[in-house]
């Protein structure tokens, strides 16, 4: 899968939140936080467990790169940035249970939000699965000859 390039300094504000949706970095007062069980099952769980590890290294930064999303007190969806390379995106991703809420948008304005707020004027979606939704959402674009990027030789 391709990259793509996002120009953070045109980002759209994100749509107001939904009743009952809060989006924010995972709880870190030492250098592993106390959510980090949480975050690392579940996205072992709904999504894969080489994300799990990227989710590791977020969790330990500190600043947290690692936002979450609760729906009502229970854990919704995640997003990654800054971590699997400088000024990266993801990974991401919202539980099946919880699609089609505008979780996903959420999640991907405000982290690219915290990367410009961090002094980056363009964000890298790595390895983009949905195209037309990050296009459309951030305005973000194909890198030509991306695949497989930072990616390439990775154990599986």
């Amino acid at each position: 899968m391709t990259d793509m390039l996002v120009p953070l300094y045109r980002l759209p504000e994100p749509p107001a939140l939904a009743a009952g949706l809060i989006i924010r970095p995972a709880i870190p007062p030492a250098a592993i936080p106390p959510e980090a069980y949480h975050v690392t099952d579940f996205v072992t769980r709904h999504f894969h467990a080489g994300w799990a590890s990227e989710c590791q290294v977020g969790l330990a930064a500190q600043p947290c790169k690692v936002l979450i999303a609760l729906q009502d007190g229970e854990l919704a969806g995640f997003a990654c940035f800054d971590v699997t390379a400088r000024g990266f995106f993801g990974p991401t991703g919202v539980a099946p249970s919880f699609e089609r809420r505008g979780i996903g948008t959420q999640l991907l304005l405000r982290a690219l939000m915290r990367l410009r707020d961090a002094g980056f004027a363009y964000g890298i979606i790595g390895a983009a699965g949905p195209v037309k939704f990050y296009h459309k959402t951030c305005g973000a674009i194909p890198i030509p000859d991306s695949d497989p990027g930072p990616y390439a030789g990775m154990l599986s």
